[in-house]
């Protein structure tokens, strides 16, 4: 019996995807959930996996472009009880045919035979329908395939991925279609790191998870979205819509593409639960494994580049959102703390914009709320 392999459905909004990987090849022998195929989508990449164990039949290529729902290929389970038959059959011994006498051919039946009236008007109409029979026609010509671009000798291709289709595509979209406008502010982390060097020990082992400076950020965001709920907001056709949950996506750079994953409720999550949850998320992000509810329904980003040692940047909307919070290395610099020049860690903030939804007034305000909450953390703890 063939079992069908279908491609699965990915998400609400995704409705196709491109055979990236060709893991088992067809005609080969296949174990029921063995990987099989992966599919690239816009926003996420998924193994399909054997339903069966048999022998296995693709009718999809790589970089061929299949449907949700489409029937990609088939397992034949009786592949193997057919094997076993075969080996079987080879085992048994087989009697030499007895040789049967040679027919000998007759006047009355050889062709040569002298033919009745009948027999030969039967003839003459046979031999008229052949002669009426349309001649066969032969198969169109194929159509010459596409000459590939040419490459130079110092030069390699390769297809661009599905997720970086997409990345491309949405930033050509926020450009195009916002009023996007970036405001910079620095911040003294001489309090988080001190606080953060005297209880990531104590953290760790109660927790399980390392304190890392990521909650500090989310915490300190969320404080400042409540103040200013424009910066939560987004624009949909002639409406502001509002949010009242901090869904806050924290980017993350793969070898496939940057994702940014959801962490939810983070008004109502602790320091542990949001560095356990940046944690899992980051290793499905790096796996592969990250699925499209992961990665949908953010009302805020926060990007860090300073993990790769940018000093500053302006970081690009993530739409439909209207602000993203861009993090940057921590750099010890000479300024004035009450009129003496000290040597502090310095790290440079941006927040970037969407001017239609968001006034200046509010974008700086929001800023120098999360730098006055980072630069004091024990009031992190204080605010509502």
């Amino acid at each position: 019996m063939k079992i069908e392999i279908k491609v699965p459905a990915v998400g609400e909004s995704v409705t196709e995807a491109v055979v990236a990987n060709i893991i088992k090849a067809s005609g080969s022998q296949v174990r029921k959930e063995d990987e099989l195929v992966e599919l690239e989508t816009d926003k996420v990449n998924q193994v399909i996996y054997a339903p069966d164990s048999g022998k296995l039949e693709l009718t999809v290529s790589a970089d061929e472009t299949v449907k949700v729902g489409q029937v990609i290929g088939y397992i034949d389970n009786d592949i193997q009880g057919e094997a076993e038959k075969v080996e079987e059959k080879k085992e048994e011994p087989q009697e030499s045919p007895e040789p049967q006498p040679a027919k000998v051919q007759t006047p009355e039946t050889g062709s040569s035979a002298r033919r009745s009236p009948d027999d030969f008007v039967a003839s003459l109409s046979e031999e008229q329908k052949t002669a009426a029979k349309p001649p066969v026609q032969s198969a169109p010509p194929t159509k010459e395939p596409t000459p590939a671009k040419k490459t130079a000798p110092h030069q390699e291709r390769k297809r661009m991925s599905g997720l970086r289709k997409t990345i491309a595509k949405r930033l050509v979209e926020v450009k195009n279609q916002t009023a996007m406008l970036t405001t910079f502010n620095e911040v003294d982390m001489t309090e988080v790191i001190a606080l953060r060097t005297n209880e990531k020990a104590k953290f760790e082992k109660k927790h399980g998870v390392k304190l890392g400076f990521m909650s500090f950020f989310v915490k300190a965001c969320v404080a400042a979205l409540k103040e200013l709920p424009a910066v939560n907001a987004f624009i949909d056709g002639d409406e502001m819509v509002y949010n009242h949950v901090c869904d806050i996506g924290i980017s993350v750079s793969t070898d496939k593409g940057l994702m940014v994953p959801i962490v939810r409720d983070c008004e109502n999550k602790t320091f542990a639960e949001i560095e356990r949850s940046i944690v899992e998320y980051a290793q499905k992000a790096r796996g592969g494994s990250i699925s499209i509810d992961d990665i949908t329904g953010g009302t805020f980003t926060i990007t860090n580049g300073g993990i790769f040692g940018s000093l500053l940047s302006t970081p690009i909307l993530n739409p439909p959102q209207s602000a993203i919070l861009g993090m940057h290395n921590i750099v010890k610099r000479p300024i004035a703390v009450d009129d003496k020049v000290v040597i502090r860690p310095m790290m440079y903030l941006a927040l970037s914009y969407d001017h239609r939804i968001i006034d200046g007034k509010e974008a700086v305000t929001f800023l120098v709320k999360v730098k006055e909450l980072l630069e004091e953390p024990s009031r992190l703890l204080l605010d509502p």
